[in-house]
């Protein structure tokens, strides 16, 4: 359980503290954080990284509720498709030019939506 902590939820707050700074000085950015749809509606199998997840979902939420009306947009993506081939028979796959307009849409026109579920 802490790797998972460690990676997705201390490496997303490593990386934000480090670019959050420039972008409310240009009171402009986007940071848009990247979970499985499992930080939504968890999976036995894998409960380590759905918790981990949960809590960079929980996370990245509250930073885009902070940074409402700062000109900065914080968002969360939980993708519910393998990427590119399938990991399992019955699951469904995406290929990343179909998921990209997604992080477009909440960098652009979607500033207002702090999270996005990724599914076909």
């Amino acid at each position: 359980m802490q790797r998972e902590i460690e990676f997705h939820l201390y490496g997303a707050i490593a990386a934000t503290q480090a670019v959050l700074p420039a972008m409310r000085e240009a009171g402009a950015g986007t940071l848009l954080y990247t979970t499985g749809a499992g930080s939504i509606n968890p999976e036995p199998p894998i409960a380590n990284i759905n918790a981990a997840a949960a809590a960079l979902r929980n996370w990245a939420v509250n930073r885009h509720k902070e940074l409402d009306g700062t000109g900065i947009q914080a968002a969360h993506v939980a993708i519910d498709v393998a990427i590119g081939t399938a990991f399992l028979p019955q699951f469904p796959v995406a290929q990343p030019e179909e998921i990209a307009p997604v992080y477009w849409d909440l960098h652009t026109t979607k500033r207002d939506q702090a999270e996005f579920v990724f599914k076909l």
